[in-house]
């Protein structure tokens, strides 16, 4: 069926054969033609949640009956010509996993590769209908342009009223609540078209509220004062009395509570009769979604009336949010427990890379079957709402170390991860390639971050902070540390801040293990050192040293660095301002790239070297994955996603120069891109410790770990083993 009149034969029974003549639509139809796929019976629509009208999980109707697509070999070829079925000019992106929930019935295709000039899916290779190894949790969807091709009608395609929730906010029934965010509890009002509807709450109970406040980021709902919203109702619907020709006594002193009511009614007002969407609503309170609980729509234009009120919601504040919005001085006082689950690696508040902590050490979880059951326990546990989306294939960048937990199966009702089912496993299961990820849902908090890095800043008239210091877990700026007064008032805008805003960073990790597998001590003769001496690679004693004679004690070893991030990682300053240094033949692209330093327990440095970054280029990268820089020839800079950059020990500034250090015991410490010269998704992650004992003639090098590899109290008796406190050998 290549052309616009191919010839199709139907089978519809052992003796009857019909021929049809089918017109294929093309991108810009006639403007009277209706879609080809009513003529052969073949039809397709959108379904699952949460989506928008223009995006979804594609469900195919054939043979009578509907069914999915496999997202085996799925390609944006296959989502343009599926958007394309659906009336949009074209896709602008795909999704798998069963992203937007799992589909039931058949899975009609799989295996389905389009090179993109086919005129309908079913031009393209396939395995056939209905031949699929998959499963529902392997449905894919697409997200389609929202641009309609013009003159496409087909009414079976989007439903004309779609019978679905997209969006729902709570809208504060009290005015002098309706400015502070997040918004917590109110009217629960569900988005049709362009306008805002309620619910009817006969009927409705604290599992739907559930469902409701982990759409909006928060982990739980709450009582409500129901009191408080009844004495408000009728408060309204007390009659005026009539207007009179004398003046009337004054009234009787209000009580605060009526005062309150009085003045919080506003909103109320507002809307005398409440326009209902929803009834009926039947949650378990495990979905995700409001769209995946039992409940009955309103027809439109219709009589039917609700036998109650508007709902109205209560919903907890996640200490992930509350903590956020409590001062510098408060965090300082309040205690905090140690978290046993973490995300990693994500760009926003509530999204990254799933972490937890076992025996001491954290680890990740492998993606296998990972849905958003379980990565909902995981938002809600970090004090966020439900998932958005249960993100595998490390999303959301790689972990080191443990992977902790395979096949988590979770109902979406337990209070931690570590209540659901889930199998141990061992290196043959998992890859880090495979760590799981979440997206949750957060409250909305009003902060728009905006790149400002080109903004003309002329008409600023005032500098408001400044001294900024930020973990990088905070809300907003203003919870920063920053200086009590603004140390650059007066110096016009040529010191104003900047930013330029990305979804992806790198993330630059240190093999740990390698550095204790390669440590040793060399005895350099110092007429071999003039090169590193010129780069201060050496300790400033050896200025006085007797050169070319005598020798250099050197502490060497082998660094590894790897970018698990989801950017690659380039210095920062452009090729043209790279300096050349004649004695290496390397140009420097930064200034320092990593910290070498042994400290004794209490953070005294006893020896130290910086390690300029005189080439940045991709030694060697994972399977699939192919090497983009290299430094020969004046080369491109940097460390490619999934490659990384190998510093061998016997090469130059490779060291410690430990030659004035006494026999003791030691902490090695090496930080990448001390600095904060590039930007990356974790810093936790940058610096690597180990213990070193050295006697004078030897070293010891063991426990090697990043520095957020292991839980505070772990990290504590790593740092405080017995002997180094007196810095004597044991």
């Amino acid at each position: 069926m290549r052309g616009k009149g191919s010839l199709i034969m139907f089978h519809l029974s052992a003796s009857l054969w019909i021929l049809l003549t089918v017109c294929w639509a093309q991108q810009t139809p006639l403007p009277t033609t209706r879609s080809p796929n009513q003529n052969h019976g073949i039809k397709f629509r959108l379904a699952g949640y949460p989506r928008k009208h223009n995006e979804g999980r594609v469900e195919v109707f054939y043979n009578q009956e509907w069914g999915t697509i496999c997202d085996d070999d799925f390609t944006m070829e296959n989502a343009h010509i599926l958007c394309r079925h659906l009336g949009f000019t074209e896709a602008t992106g795909w999704t798998h996993s069963a992203k937007y929930g799992k589909g039931v019935g058949r899975i009609w295709l799989d295996n389905v590769i389009c090179s993109g000039s086919e005129k309908s899916i079913i031009d393209c290779n396939s395995r056939g209908w209905g031949n699929s190894d998959c499963t529902h949790e392997e449905d894919a969807g697409v997200i389609c342009k929202d641009e309609r091709i013009p003159g496409f009608i087909e009414p079976n395609t989007i439903e004309t009223e779609q019978r679905q929730v997209e969006e729902i906010r709570l809208r504060p029934a009290v005015s002098g609540a309706k400015n502070r965010l997040p918004v917590a509890e109110g009217i629960l009002e569900v988005k049709h078209k362009d306008s805002w509807e309620q619910v009817c709450d006969a009927g409705w109970t604290v599992k739907n509220s559930r469902v409701v406040c982990g759409m909006l980021g928060f982990p739980s709902d709450k009582k409500l004062n129901k009191n408080f919203y009844k004495n408000v109702k009728k408060q309204l619907s007390v009659k005026r009395p009539p207007k009179v020709a004398f003046k009337p006594r004054s009234p009787p002193k209000q009580t605060p509570k009526q005062k309150e009511i009085k003045n919080n009614s506003r909103l109320y007002l507002e809307r005398q009769k409440p326009a209902f969407r929803l009834h009926s609503v039947q949650c378990t309170g495990s979905e995700v979604h409001l769209s995946l609980c039992p409940m009955d729509f309103y027809k439109v234009n219709s009589s039917s009336t609700c036998d109650g009120s508007p709902v109205v919601v209560s919903c907890s504040m996640g200490h992930a949010i509350s903590s956020s919005l409590l001062s510098n001085k408060k965090k300082k006082v309040t205690a905090q427990r140690e978290e046993t689950i973490r995300l990693k690696g994500g760009s926003r508040p509530g999204e990254g890379r799933v972490e937890i902590l076992k025996n001491g050490q954290w680890g990740t979880v492998c993606d296998d079957r990972w849905d958003l059951q379980a990565a909902s326990v995981v938002c809600r546990e970090l004090g966020f709402g439900s998932a958005k989306e249960a993100l595998t294939g490390a999303r959301m960048g790689q972990g080191m170390g443990p992977i902790h937990m395979n096949e988590v199966r979770c109902t979406g009702l337990e209070s931690s991860i570590w209540d659901c089912q889930y199998k141990n496993i061992t290196e043959e299961d998992c890859k880090h390639t495979e760590d799981a990820a979440v997206k949750c849902n957060s409250p909305y908090m009003g902060y728009e971050r905006t790149e400002t890095w080109y903004w003309d800043a002329s008409n600023v008239t005032q500098m408001v902070l400044s001294g900024v210091r930020c973990s990088g877990n905070e809300m907003s700026l203003q919870q920063c540390s920053n200086h009590g007064t603004v140390s650059c008032k007066n110096t016009g805008t040529r010191h104003a801040a900047g930013v330029i805003c990305s979804e992806t960073a790198s993330d630059l990790v240190l093999h740990a293990a390698l550095v204790q597998e390669t440590a040793y001590i060399e005895d350099r003769p110092l007429h071999m050192l003039y090169c590193a001496a010129e780069e201060n690679c050496l300790s400033s004693s050896a200025r006085n040293a007797n050169w070319p004679y005598g020798h250099r004690r050197l502490l060497r070893f082998s660094s590894q660095i790897h970018n698990n991030g989801r950017a690659d990682f380039r210095p920062k300053a452009g090729r043209h301002s790279w300096v050349w240094h004649e004695c290496h033949g390397h140009y420097h692209s930064m200034d320092i790239f990593t910290h070498y330093d042994l400290l004794t327990s209490n953070g005294t440095k006893v020896a130290e070297g910086h390690k300029a970054s005189f080439c940045l280029e991709d030694s060697d990268c994972q399977e699939l994955v192919s090497k983009r820089y290299e430094c020969a020839n004046f080369g491109e800079q940097g460390i490619t996603v999934g490659c990384w950059d190998l510093y061998r020990h016997d090469i130059d500034c490779q060291w410690i120069d430990i030659t004035d250090v006494k026999p003791g015991n030691y902490i090695l410490q090496v930080v990448i891109n001390p600095n904060y010269e590039v930007a990356e998704s974790d810093f936790t992650n940058n610096a690597m410790k180990c213990n070193c004992k050295y006697d004078g003639h030897r070293i010891w090098i063991h426990n090697c770990h990043l520095g957020d590899a292991f839980s505070e109290e772990a990290n504590k008796k790593f740092e405080q083993y017995r002997g180094q406190l007196n810095n004597q050998i044991i």
